[in-house]
Parts: C-alpha cells; structure tokens; sequence
C-alpha cells in the first residue's frame, strides 16, 4: 500500500512512471536500468526452473538468437509460485547455461507477487493493455514493450516464446 501511494505521489508531481525508469541488478548483481533498451522491444519473462514450463527457456534462447538485433529478453527467476525456483543466483545461471545455453539477459532472482514484489513487476501488473491486468498467476507470464516503452501484449505461461501472437508482433 505504501508502494502504490508513493507511486501516486510521483505520479502527480511527475508524470506517470514508465518502464524506463526502473532498473533491475543482473545476474552479476549489477545495476541494469531498463532506459538502456530504448528503441528495442523488451520481453520480460518471470522465470522458474522447476516448472512444467521451463523447457520454454529454449525457444526463449531461440527468440533471442533470432531476433536479439531489436528485442531485449530478460529472464527474472522468481519463487513465488510452488517452490519451483528455491536455487540461488549462481545455481540459477549454471542451470540455465548448462540446460539451455542462454546468453539473454537474466535478472537476480525477484518476487513478481506479494509483499515482497519487485518495483518492476508491480508497475507491469498495473498496466491497461488488450489483454489483461492484475497478479501474474505463474511462471513464464511474458510482458512484451515496444520501443517506446509501453506494454503492448501481456501473456500467460501456456503461450510460448515462438507462438505466432509473440512472433508477428517482433
């Protein structure tokens, strides 16, 4: 609740917020602001290893491989739903190399629910798009911005990363 009257507050004084004025720490533990992607879009994808979805961390590779000239992927591993992400930071990127060969780029591991929730995540869950709002309802929900930094398309985790709904929008 605090969280949301700060973000009224700025908002009044500021403008409403955008995407890029959020930042994230990679997988190194470095400060990653999102304003370094402008002019690309961006799929921003909460991420678990030991998931029934997981196996989408390859065509996330296959979509970064693919079209990584214009769109940034950023995995963020979360544990918020069943456990499925109890590994830390260097468990989660050895996982991922070692499974997956990914090179996009990975978060430290976040909260995309609850009290706990990363600044991001609530920003992106609150956002008017032509799908839907509210709680993300599990791994592999995919938020996809274009390059002026808007939501344009938000997913559930059964649409995969090359799903023709993803893919056609690149």
């Amino acid at each position: 609740m605090l969280l949301m009257t700060i973000i009224s507050w700025v908002t009044m004084l500021f403008g409403a917020p955008s995407i890029y004025d959020f930042s994230f720490k990679n997988m190194e533990g470095q400060e990653q602001a999102m304003s370094a992607f402008k002019g690309k879009k961006i799929l921003i994808v909460n991420t678990a290893s030991k998931c029934g979805f997981t196996k989408q961390y390859k065509e996330l590779q296959e979509l970064h491989q693919k079209y990584g000239d214009k769109l940034v992927i950023i995995g963020f591993p979360a544990n918020n739903f069943g456990n499925q992400e109890a590994g830390n930071n260097a468990e989660i990127a050895e996982f991922c190399e070692a499974n997956y060969g990914v090179t996009f780029l990975l978060a430290e591991k976040v909260d995309v629910k609850g009290a706990n929730i990363h600044p991001l995540f609530n920003f992106l869950i609150a956002q008017d798009n032509p799908d839907f709002k509210g709680d993300i309802k599990w791994n592999f929900e995919k938020f996809l911005i274009n390059e002026q930094g808007k939501l344009i398309h938000r997913y559930r985790s059964a649409v995969t990363p090359l799903d023709p709904t993803i893919t056609l929008k690149l």
